[in-house]
């Protein structure tokens, strides 16, 4: 597919996705999931990737939904467009490899629900985030009342959601939302420096600890300590040898 909004480039094992619609505050519209679609499966396909982040272009990460693109849709059209963002976000989540979120500026309604589909979120210290659907008389459309209260608890995320104000990094980072607050001129350093941290340990012990974790959400407690189990032994004839041994040897493992 050729990409009109999304950019990417590929730092050794990195993969960074770039929301480039600054003009529109990198607002999403129908283009944009089409093109994010190629895009999770174009670096799915890529065996040397082994983390892959998203930043935005400008002084947003992005700043909502296309309410030009919305504004005459049918009941109808809005569930296809709220599903179609679901799935998106969803293919986000179910991708093997990790998923950072480097939030640039603003974060809201459709870009903060993007934001919650990736695994975890560095963000610069000018950030601001919010679900503001309700100052249009509309609520979050792409799971953001699902992951939101999963993410904050269901009193902070009850407070965006109903309030539709803006809180700034901070905030975002006490109550959860974000795991690191950086100057926004370190943004990406910072978010390539864990990266690279990720990349270098064994690819498929982290993308079992993706999956188990993230499965395990949805399970009865028992459940997920079962699934836990049985893939911890397959990583004994996997990776976990050869680190193991690195390990008693007193060097690098060989991932």
């Amino acid at each position: 597919m050729e990409y009109e909004i999304l950019q990417l480039s590929v730092d050794e094992n990195i993969a960074i996705v770039t929301i480039n619609r600054p003009q529109a505050l990198n607002a999403l519209n129908s283009r944009f999931f089409q093109e994010m679609d190629a895009m999770v499966s174009q670096v799915s396909g890529m065996p040397e990737i082994r983390v892959m982040v998203i930043t935005g272009e400008g002084k947003a990460f992005v700043a909502g939904a296309d309410i030009a693109e919305m504004v005459d849709m049918t009941p109808e059209q809005g569930i296809a467009f709220s599903k179609t963002g679901q799935n998106t976000f969803r293919s986000l989540e179910k991708m093997e490899i990790p998923v950072i979120a480097a939030i640039n500026g603003f974060v809201l309604g459709g870009g903060l629900e993007l934001a919650m589909g990736c695994d975890f979120r560095i963000a610069s210290s000018k950030a601001k985030f919010g679900q503001p659907e309700v100052n249009l008389g509309m609520i979050p459309g792409y799971a953001g009342t699902q992951r939101l209260p999963r993410l904050v608890g269901l009193g902070d995320a009850l407070m965006l959601l109903m309030s539709g104000e803006m809180i700034g990094a901070e905030e975002a980072l006490r109550i959860g939302l974000v795991q690191k607050v950086t100057e926004p001129e370190q943004l990406m350093e910072e978010t390539l420096k864990i990266a690279r941290i990720i990349a270098s340990k064994g690819p498929m012990a982290v993308k079992k600890v993706k999956y188990v974790t993230r499965a395990g959400r949805m399970m009865h407690f028992d459940e997920g300590c079962n699934l836990e189990s049985e893939f911890f032994g397959t990583q004994f004839k996997a990776e976990g040898e050869e680190g193991m041994r690195a390990f008693l040897e007193k060097r690098k493992a060989n991932f």
